[in-house]
């Protein structure tokens, strides 16, 4: 078990974390939604009906559309572009194991099954990362569609207008800002770690340069 948790702690802390931060989202919105039903006039409803309401649906997944997007531009950007000294970045002057071709590499010990079965296989295998990050990218666009137009839909009907469908509702402006302000904020907040990679430093960290490491070194090896 004491290696598993080593192994392993990473990814259970962040998902550990993921956990206790969506618990205290639904405490929290489940307390402001029936705070504004009962301002409203509304009736106030319990946990599980407010998992199912428009409010949770649409504040979870605008969240996770952004997240996703910045993941999966910045995994499919940095194939092709670079920046110099950056920890986050290829380097530019330099051929990189992720560049080589799998091709014929199937043989070797602990290849993937897709490498050594080449092919069609191989070519999504070669591709899946950024492929299942924009697949999430589109569920959680889809689900932020769908809660919103719900959340948009119950307001519309307190002012005495009727509530749209999901298709009208991505037609609106509303839904559009709730995208961009959460993907400028990812877009800037990958902008500034790639930036202040090349001179700044977190001892111990793979995401960093190592301490000693001129600043036009480009790479966290």
């Amino acid at each position: 078990m004491r290696r598993v948790l080593r192994n392993n702690g990473l990814s259970l802390a962040m998902f550990g974390l993921f956990a206790a931060s969506l618990l205290g989202q639904v405490v929290a919105g489940e307390r402001t939604y029936n705070q504004e039903q009962r301002e409203h006039g509304g009736a106030a409803v319990d946990l599980a009906a407010y998992l199912r309401t428009g409010h949770f649906v649409e504040a979870v997944f605008e969240n996770w559309e952004s997240e996703f997007l910045q993941m999966g531009a910045y995994v499919l950007l940095t194939v092709f572009l670079f920046q110099k000294g950056s920890s986050e970045s290829k380097d530019p002057d330099e051929e990189q194991p992720q560049d080589r071709d799998a091709r014929g590499l199937g043989s070797q010990p602990g290849a993937p099954w897709p490498v050594r079965r080449g092919g069609a296989a191989l070519w999504v295998y070669e591709r899946s990362l950024t492929l299942t990050l924009f697949a999430l990218f589109a569920g959680s666009f889809a689900l932020h569609a769908v809660g919103g137009a719900r959340q948009y839909g119950e307001e519309q009907l307190s002012h005495g207008q009727p509530a749209p469908s999901t298709l009208d509702f991505l037609r609106t402006s509303e839904f559009w800002f709730q995208s961009f302000q959460n993907w400028q904020s990812e877009f800037l907040s990958v902008g500034v770690l790639v930036v202040l990679s090349v001179v700044l430093r977190q001892r111990g960290s793979p995401e960093s340069k190592p301490v000693a490491a001129a600043h036009g070194e480009t790479g966290g090896a």
